[in-house]
């Protein structure tokens, strides 16, 4: 079971920055595809201009129908939320689907650090025992018992759970961090308006109509803003 545990915390130490990293990619293209349909239009309730002449004229206070608008996402808010709960931060976002991500990040990396702190303390009272000088001291855990290492052998072992240990909780400090990074970013990025006119186009053209170059038309912002032609070529 030992030896199980060991071959999946080295799997998973070996992959968890790809892993983290696959997860962030699929974060930004879902942000994006899902853009459109997280914009809503607001419907303004306005009072004709005529009847509210009318009702001055006729000595009544005309009626003003207004609409707050809602509060600004705040970045700051996000991360505030995802440092006092792992996930928190990502609801506030509207991206419920990373929550499990979250917590299943969190909580291998957890399950680890309590699985290599309890054989690290195995082994170290283990190697303790051993090195007493007592011959009839032996360590309460039947299955080191049986094994009968010698004392370098459990100071190895020991050392390698430490090192694990350590490990784990690197991987669950970044987790955490990175939690925390997600919720910043994509609270920054629902704010961020790009438009959708957005293109290049490259085709071939004459430099001052004698040399053949590449040119490069780019639109940004909209029919209205100014297509900047760029040319490379021998002028």
């Amino acid at each position: 079971m030992a030896n199980k545990a060991g071959k999946i915390f080295h799997l998973f130490r070996n992959n968890f920055l790809v892993l983290l990293v696959t997860v962030m990619v699929t974060s930004v293209q879902a942000q994006d595809t899902s853009r459109a349909a997280a914009v809503k239009p607001i419907d303004t309730l306005v009072r004709p201009a005529t009847q509210a002449l009318t009702d001055t004229a006729a000595g009544r206070e005309p009626v003003r129908l207004t609409m707050d608008a809602p509060p600004p996402h705040s970045p700051r808010k996000a991360a505030l939320f995802s440092a006092i709960v792992p996930g928190l931060g990502q609801i506030y976002n509207r991206e419920y689907w990373k929550v499990p991500l979250v917590y299943a990040a969190i909580g291998t990396c957890t399950y680890f650090f309590i699985w290599n702190m309890g054989n690290y303390k195995d082994y170290r009272d283990a190697y303790r025992l051993a090195m007493d000088g007592n011959p009839d001291t032996n360590t309460p855990n039947q299955e080191i018992a049986s094994h009968k290492y010698s004392p370098e052998n459990l100071k190895i072992i020991r050392d390698y759970y430490r090192q694990n240990l350590d490990y784990s909780v690197l991987f669950f400090i970044l987790a955490y961090g990175l939690n925390i990074a997600d919720a910043t970013v994509f609270a920054h990025l629902r704010s961020f308006d790009m438009s959708d006119d957005l293109s290049m186009r490259i085709s071939p053209a004459l430099i001052n109509n004698r040399t053949l170059g590449i040119s490069v038309n780019l639109s940004i912002g909209g029919k209205k803003a100014k297509k900047q032609p760029y040319f490379a070529g021998r002028w």
